[in-house]
């Protein structure tokens, strides 16, 4: 494994509508019911991202992918999938039974399993820990099964790339809960969540992963924003202005 990065190309944090949960909720809304542009699309946009990402940045020859039961379980299940397509050794961790995961999860588990990719609810050592337990509405402080991962992942050497916003950290008020993961890279998705910059902290290197939102979509939560990927679909957010003051 090689910790020199692939460089990416950088945008200005200025340049970005950095969003609330609530206003990501909103996008999400457009995107299905007035674009047509299904979850499951999206979902498979951020895990092929994240996968990128990971090869791009880790180049890593195993990998621990930590899911939970939403759509960040999912997005990191599609990344899953996409890593072991181009020859990493992956081992995905469940948070849940599948009875607790949601229907488009449970159908990215079903694929994984028809792959013979290992599933199991027991982490173990690996060159990347991937951490796609909780997304956008996280709700108070991790609980239960979701936390006893965080907190091993807390003592692993490994570098830690996170899906959207290290689970642990609210993504508007940036809130670092207990227990959280503090990531070695964050690859947040559509917008950065307006939590990150207070929430620094647990982000580690920021990354910006395009799923295909147009931008003419953030107009609806109050947003005016440019097209931001002609460059590539993985943007890092440069270190100077990547937390700007939002509000």
């Amino acid at each position: 494994m090689t910790g020199e990065p692939r460089p990416f190309p950088v945008i200005d944090g200025h340049e970005l509508a950095w969003v609330s949960a609530e206003e990501m909720r909103e996008v999400d809304r457009i995107m299905v019911d007035e674009l047509g542009i299904l979850l499951i699309q999206m979902m498979e946009n951020a895990g092929r991202n994240l996968a990128e990402l990971a090869l791009a940045r880790f180049a890593p020859t195993t990998a621990a992918v930590l899911v939970g039961s939403g759509g960040n379980g999912g997005g990191g299940m599609v990344a899953a999938r996409h890593l072991t397509d181009r020859g990493v050794d992956v081992r995905v961790v469940t948070a849940m039974v599948d009875a607790t995961l949601g229907e488009l999860p449970r159908l990215q588990m079903e694929t994984l399993r028809k792959m013979h990719v290992p599933v199991t609810v027991e982490p173990a050592p690996a060159d990347l820990v991937v951490d796609a337990l909780i997304g956008y509405s996280l709700a108070g402080d991790p609980r239960g099964r979701v936390a006893e991962l965080i907190a091993w992942s807390a003592g692993q050497t490994a570098p830690i790339l996170s899906l959207d916003l290290p689970s642990g950290l609210d993504a508007t008020s940036g809130r670092i809960g207990d227990p959280c993961v503090h990531a070695t890279a964050t690859l947040t998705l559509a917008m950065p969540k307006t939590g990150l910059r207070p929430g620094r902290a647990a982000v580690g290197e920021l990354y910006l992963a395009d799923i295909s939102v147009p931008p003419s979509v953030y107009l609806g939560v109050g947003h005016q924003v440019a097209p931001l990927f002609a460059r590539g679909t993985v943007l890092r957010v440069g270190e100077s202005d990547a937390f700007p003051d939002v509000p």
